[in-house]
């Protein structure tokens, strides 16, 4: 007999427990992630988030496990319902506080029903329900899950589909050029001519593990983090001693390309490795060099996992302009379950009417493919 248990940190878990209930491939499910962005002041509930993760325990075993948050706001999580929640006001109801399960500010897809069978997996769902029923919560949502967790939802959990820009090496590319041999003749030739921009202005490159970035490569990344933040109004929620924790605690995950000009890096990307993947998260530059943000964000992580043998490249959400250099169209998921059966009944005919809509824009897009041969992403 399980007995699910709310846990408000992660501090509050064995560590080897945790990460028993799950593969290890997907870095951010991993307990030196996530409790790393409770320790290290990343999650504020001032910003919208509280930890309220839900276990359960079977005598002293966690047995499924999810990380969850409470939310009071629908700010970075990248599946958008902010119109569900102004209907929900008008309907006259109270949408925050919601819960959330997925990792924070990160669109990347993963498993997010951590179990160590299908049988506890289904547990954990009826038992995310049944108290989010006893708190008078509005809703659950589960964000970014993997295709593998698609069973485990019963009809109250309304599925979204959305598209992201994903690299796969299912052709085996065993270097860059065999990448680009693959790619008709105007799409290779403009990634040359981007690339060759960088080169020639004398950009040169350097990726570093966690293990191998000394104090001032980690300042450095995160200072272009906070740059391209300033840029854009937003309030930088990662905190350098964050990253400080990745390099210490996952020290081979943690992957930074760092672009060398005059001797002193002007741009970074902020990346994770695990599995068979590379997760592009964080960029930022000081400096405008034609081509730059596409060779640190993207080509250098392609001859990264062309090196390394990684099948995935995953370089953040949004970004159609991705296509033209390799990145396909790809669908994601999530699932939702809402409280209120007559909303409920709404929003599952808002739901069938978005995912048509976004394959039929997957299906336009797929048609813009740069590759000489028809290479689609796997949905």
């Amino acid at each position: 007999m399980t007995t699910p248990r709310l846990h408000t940190s992660l501090e509050d878990l064995p560590a080897a427990a945790w990460d028993r209930l799950h593969d290890g491939r997907n870095p951010f499910v991993s307990h030196a992630f996530l409790s790393g962005l409770e320790r290290h002041g990343c999650l504020r509930t001032d910003w919208g988030w509280t930890p309220h993760h839900l276990v359960l325990w079977d005598g002293d075993e966690p047995v499924a496990a999810a990380p969850g948050y409470l939310k009071d706001n629908s700010h970075g999580e990248f599946v958008f319902d902010h119109a569900w929640a102004h209907a929900y006001a008008r309907y006259g109801r109270d949408y925050f506080p919601k819960w959330l399960f997925a990792v924070p500010y990160s669109p990347v897809t993963g498993p997010r029903l951590l179990a160590r069978d299908d049988a506890a997996r289904h547990e954990l769902l009826a038992a995310i329900v049944e108290n989010a029923r006893r708190a008078g919560l509005s809703s659950a949502h589960v964000n970014f899950h993997v295709a593998a967790e698609d069973a485990a939802f019963d009809d109250d959990w309304l599925p979204r589909t959305d598209v992201q820009y994903h690299w796969r090496n299912d052709a085996g590319w065993r270097d860059f050029e065999a990448f680009l041999a693959a790619m008709n003749h105007k799409h290779r030739k403009n990634i040359r001519q981007e690339r060759n921009k960088v080169a020639r202005a004398g950009v040169r490159f350097r990726i570093l593990h966690g293990d191998e970035a000394d104090e001032a490569d980690l300042a450095a990344i995160h200072g272009f983090y906070l740059q391209t933040f300033a840029e854009y109004g937003n309030p930088p929620a990662l905190t350098l001693d964050f990253v400080r924790h990745l390099a210490a605690t996952m020290p081979r995950a943690l992957v930074l390309i760092l672009a060398d000009l005059d001797g002193a890096p002007i741009a970074g990307a902020l990346c994770l490795r695990g599995g068979d993947a590379l997760y592009g998260r964080y960029w930022g530059s000081t400096r405008t060099v034609p081509g730059l943000h596409f060779e640190t964000c993207y080509y250098q992580g392609i001859d990264y996992c062309l090196r390394e043998g990684l099948r995935r490249f995953e370089p953040g959400a949004q970004g159609e302009h991705k296509i033209a250099r390799g990145f396909l169209p790809t669908l994601v998921r999530s699932r939702h379950w809402i409280a209120d059966p007559v909303f409920a009944e709404a929003l599952r005919r808002w739901c069938d009417e978005e995912a048509a809509s976004v394959r039929g824009y997957k299906a336009m897009l797929d048609a813009h493919s740069p590759f000489k041969e028809q290479v689609l992403a796997a949905d």
